[in-house]
């Protein structure tokens, strides 16, 4: 499913001469979903193509479309299709790209009626490559039939993967080498087919940071015939990406299937990854092309396939699992002892949030979908029923349509109406008639982040987390058993845990183990609740950064206090609770954060929303009154209180 909504995003940076310093992945990359209209539709996805230049690969999820590849060297009206051999096809000028743009794309009208980059009411997704250095590049060339003919690129790396397409006539397959493949040998993109050998495609020469080369066959060199060639780079400590300079975004890699389920493989790319294209090499296989925005989790995901016009598919479960340094492939898939060869790129975004409404935002439940509309895709959800009794449910992406109770101790739950694949905002069951509202969280650094684990059962257990610095609260649940929350706030410390359903703090080195967290790890200790082994965990990770969010504590005053968060017109959302004793309190400015009653809602039970003047309006912050009937100012000396808030 998909919005007609387009998500705004401005480009972080600009490549440096010759190198990609500056650069994140979000510059240069791009998974866009959008609804077809039948028509004229711009997709603004952040990409600059029209400076930079790149290709655009477009897929109908619902139908037995074509896949349209459309780059910046061949132009908006030519298309080839991966799962065919046919040649480049000109599209009229009322059908195609009418325009690359320094932000995305603008498609002309739809392309026939087999085709799919605009089919009216259909979802569609789109994969957009940017060319960079160390990133991606497009080359096309005309053939001269003598081996050994090298082609020149501009990747300034070893490409890790180079994809060639005879483009001036049909019946020449899609050819592929890959690094992770058997040495020389290739594979098609448009076919099942094992790795095979032979000098004729690419002359048995592996590429070099500025040539690619080519044999005799008329598949990617015949005399006088035209090519496209895509060429992904591998990054092995050297990308240059990030805000210094010094992060890989993309990796082209291999693993073995165990062929068990129950011994599943970590492959440890150095970062999560948003986007996978998989093949088994040394065997018959599909290709699978799966990413974060079509709901790649750990629990399921769908896919679609570059060999086949097939529709979107639902893994039955989680064959490729997200971890916040690469991914852990399930087993017994491609078969026992199979190769298997990726490309896979790093999650964003990779630039600290600037604003909080970029990353935060609050709806009430629509009649259609998306069911809660927020500015961003959002990443983890809150949702509560407003006016009458009901369940706390927090879902994530990276859960799918799994969910808990925060006024629970339950094990996970699956709920098929969560669904995250919408660029603004997630769906729901639109036809409920009781009003809920929603909290929505995006993904970023040194703001938020999303981690599923599993336990080892040891002392002190580091978890690898992308906060990019040390979290100040976190929220872990063990999915599949009963067991408390399991709370860490920066005011408390390791030595001591709170949960949502209970009121004064324990003690907490069997939860948080002995070490303290970091920016690129937390802590857990060896309980059932956090880190008992085998068991699969969901940790939420919260920070404080200037101007969007803060983490922090205050003592009662008896009387009212200004709490500076360092905001410069207000918070839109309050978390309040005594360290000593009572409830989670939550207040927004959408339901009202007024200078009188105010609505209040609490984690920790099923209760329908009440009022007290608990907390007024501040420009820097909020103010926090005593109240007898909320209790979050009680003093002086009496009670220690923790918070957090966004601007």
């Amino acid at each position: 499913m998909a919005t007609k909504k387009k998500l705004l995003q401005a480009a972080a940076g600009t490549a440096a001469a010759g190198g990609a310093g500056g650069l994140n992945v979000e510059d240069v990359f791009s998974t866009y979903l959008y609804e077809g209209n039948g028509s004229t539709q711009t997709i603004t996805n952040g990409i600059d193509l029209d400076g930079e230049g790149g290709l655009v690969w477009t897929k109908s999820r619902v139908t037995a479309y074509s896949h349209e590849l459309i780059d910046t060297e061949r132009g908006t009206k030519e298309d080839l299709r991966s799962h065919t051999t046919d040649r480049s096809v000109t599209m009229s000028s009322s059908a195609g790209f009418s325009s690359f743009n320094s932000d995305g794309y603008s498609i002309a009208g739809e392309y026939g009626t087999w085709g799919s980059l605009n089919v009216n009411g259909e979802d569609h997704v789109s994969w957009t490559f940017r060319k960079a250095p160390k990133f991606f590049d497009v080359v096309t060339y005309t053939g001269d039939g003598v081996a050994g003919r090298t082609v020149s690129h501009n990747l300034g790396s070893v490409p890790g993967c180079v994809i060639v397409k005879r483009t001036n006539s049909s019946g020449s397959d899609w050819w592929v080498y890959h690094r992770g493949g058997t040495a020389n040998n290739y594979t098609r993109l448009n076919l099942t087919n094992a790795e095979t050998s032979g000098t004729i495609i690419f002359n048995d020469t592996a590429p070099t940071d500025s040539v690619f080369t080519v044999g005799t066959s008329s598949a990617t060199n015949g005399s006088g015939n035209t090519y496209v060639a895509y060429l992904f780079a591998h990054n092995d400590g050297d990308g240059g990406f990030g805000p210094d300079g010094d992060v890989d975004i993309i990796k082209c890699g291999s693993f073995t299937d165990s062929g068990s389920s129950s011994t599943p493989t970590d492959v440890n790319l150095g970062f999560e990854p948003q986007w996978l294209l998989v093949k088994a090499s040394s065997t018959s296989s599909d290709w699978y092309m799966i990413d974060v925005m079509r709901e790649m989790s750990v629990n399921d995901g769908r896919h679609l396939r570059p060999n086949l016009s097939n529709a979107e598919t639902n893994f039955s479960v989680g064959y490729f699992k997200p971890t916040p340094t690469g991914f852990q492939f399930r087993g017994d898939f491609f078969g026992s002892g199979q190769t298997a060869i990726y490309i896979a790129i790093r999650r964003g975004p990779m630039a600290v949030p600037e604003s909080a409404t970029d990353v935060f935002d609050i709806d009430t439940r629509t009649g259609s979908l998306p069911s809660y509309v927020s500015t961003f895709p959002v990443d983890m959800a809150l949702r509560k029923l407003q006016s009458i009794s009901g369940s706390w449910t927090i879902g994530s992406r990276l859960t799918g349509n799994k969910q808990l109770v925060t006024s629970s101790t339950n094990s996970e739950g699956t709920d098929t109406d969560w669904a995250w694949d919408y660029m603004e905002g997630y769906g729901d069951d639109p036809n409920v008639a009781y009003a809920l509202y929603s909290w929505m969280w995006k993904r970023a650094p040194s703001y938020f982040d999303v981690v599923a684990y599993t336990g080892t059962g040891g002392a002190s257990q580091s978890i690898s987390h992308n906060l990019g610095v040390t979290p100040e609260m976190i929220w872990v649940k063990d999915r599949g058993n009963a067991s408390n929350w399991s709370i860490y706030h920066s005011a408390t410390g390791i030595s001591e845990v709170l949960n949502f359903a209970s009121n004064a703090a324990g003690t907490g080195s069997q939860y948080w183990g002995t070490n303290s967290h970091t920016s690129s790890d937390f802590k857990v200790g060896s309980d059932s609740d956090t880190g008992g082994s085998g068991k699969n965990y969901i940790a939420y990770l919260f920070a404080s950064l200037d101007g969007v969010s803060k983490v922090g504590s205050y003592a009662g005053n008896g009387s009212s206090q200004n709490i500076d968060c360092g905001f410069s017109s207000g918070a839109r959302f309050v978390l309040i609770k005594s360290i000593q004793s009572g409830s989670w309190y939550v207040f927004d400015t959408e339901r009202g954060i007024v200078a009188g009653n105010d609505s209040h809602l609490k984690l920790n039970t099923d209760d329908a929303e009440a009022y007290a003047d608990s907390i007024d309006p501040y420009s820097s912050g909020f103010t926090v009154v005593q109240n007898a009937t909320t209790d979050l100012n009680k003093g002086p000396n009496d009670e220690t209180y923790i918070f957090y808030a966004i601007a």
